[in-house]
């Protein structure tokens, strides 16, 4: 019996058009698979998203993500990719920034193509001789308020620069196990500003001065209130001479300082204006702001930083009194350290102060 044997099959030629999509297919070295646009059939028939993967191949656009890349590759190797290309992406940057890149035809190579970050601003230097013959003592009472000083210290620094104020900031720390005395602290302060400043500011660490109309000069005549009553944002009797106040050393001493009894909040300055009124001193206050109550920053929060208010024993009765006899006379401290330093470029001194009290005298010093 024959058999009628046709021609054997011939193997469909690859066409122009055919594509190889790695790593899809399952036959064929490497897992390729060949389609073929013009093919029918079970084995070449494509359905219309591999179709439009494939036109869109032929006409030059991008496959799908995974298609281009192996299935088993890991992700270290895409992160590294993108670290690198954002280092050069960076390094451009600052090159095309400066100048220092390749230039473009027609561009100077000293004109930059793109505007750079404007540098950080520099700090003033030192106070220079030439701003006058004055030099102020800052005088900052300070305890455990380090996020106000970080304020404080930059921001005063410049604030007395740019009016040309020969300046040296002491932050007056209390580093003892006794009450805060704002008064014994400004005491030891004026002690130990040394002899190449001439007068003093006794400066409260939350207040910041935000008109530059302020004054800051050496106040000859007498004290001089910044925080004048019609401009804190607090405190409006008349008699108030605390949060700033500029006096001559002469004129402190001739007060002799401030009273030493006062533990604890409050009322150390209402004594203070009471030894200057006694000196024969007349307080001076700005003339000519406009910013009334706005004219300072007052970064102290009550809800943060609880005063300590307390009134132990007779402490009610004594915070009234005027005391004739201690002040600068009777202050009793140690220095336990001195150290200059600099916060954010601003330079300072901090004075650890370790105070002495006589709980006989005054046994509201201790928070028993």
């Amino acid at each position: 019996m024959s058999s009628a044997v046709g021609p054997a099959p011939v193997p469909p030629r690859r066409r122009k058009g055919s594509v190889s999509v790695f790593p899809g297919g399952r036959g064929g070295a490497a897992g390729a698979a060949s389609v073929s646009p013009g093919r029918r059939g079970r084995a070449g028939t494509m359905g219309p998203a591999r179709r439009r993967d494939a036109l869109r191949l032929r006409g030059g656009g991008s496959p799908p993500l995974p298609r281009l890349f192996p299935g088993r590759l890991s992700a270290f190797p895409l992160f590294l990719l993108a670290l690198l290309l954002g280092f050069a992406s960076l390094l451009w940057l600052q090159l095309s920034c400066s100048g220092e890149g390749p230039v473009p035809d027609g561009q100077d190579r000293g004109t930059p193509r793109q505007p750079c970050p404007p540098p950080a601003p520099l700090q003033p230097a030192r106070d220079e001789p030439s701003w006058g013959p004055h030099r102020l003592a800052l005088l900052v009472p300070f305890r455990e308020r380090f996020e106000e000083l970080l304020a404080f210290v930059p921001y005063m620094h410049r604030f007395l620069s740019k009016k040309k104020i020969r300046h040296h900031i002491f932050i007056l720390n209390q580093v003892d196990h006794f009450r805060f005395n704002r008064a014994s602290l400004i005491n030891v302060g004026f002690l130990e500003s040394g002899n190449d400043t001439d007068y003093i500011a006794m400066h409260d660490v939350d207040l910041l001065p935000l008109n530059e109309h302020l004054d800051y000069s050496f106040p000859e005549t007498g004290p001089f209130h910044v925080a004048s009553p019609e401009l804190h944002p607090l405190y409006h009797y008349t008699t108030y001479v605390g949060g700033i106040l500029l006096l001559t050393k002469q004129h402190y001493e001739l007060c002799n300082g401030m009273s030493n009894r006062f533990w604890g909040w409050g009322r150390e300055d209402d004594e203070f204006y009471r030894r200057i009124k006694r000196a024969g001193l007349q307080v001076r206050r700005p003339s000519g702001i406009t910013t009334g109550y706005e004219t300072f920053q007052h970064l102290h929060d009550p809800a943060w930083r609880k005063r300590d208010q307390k009134r132990i024993a007779a402490q009610k009765q004594e915070q009234f009194k005027v005391d004739r006899e201690g002040g600068l006379n009777n202050v009793r401290y140690r220095i336990e350290s001195r150290t200059d330093l600099s916060v954010a470029g601003a330079p300072c001194t901090v004075l650890n102060i370790l105070l002495d009290c006589d709980t006989n005298e005054t046994p509201w010093c201790t928070f028993g």
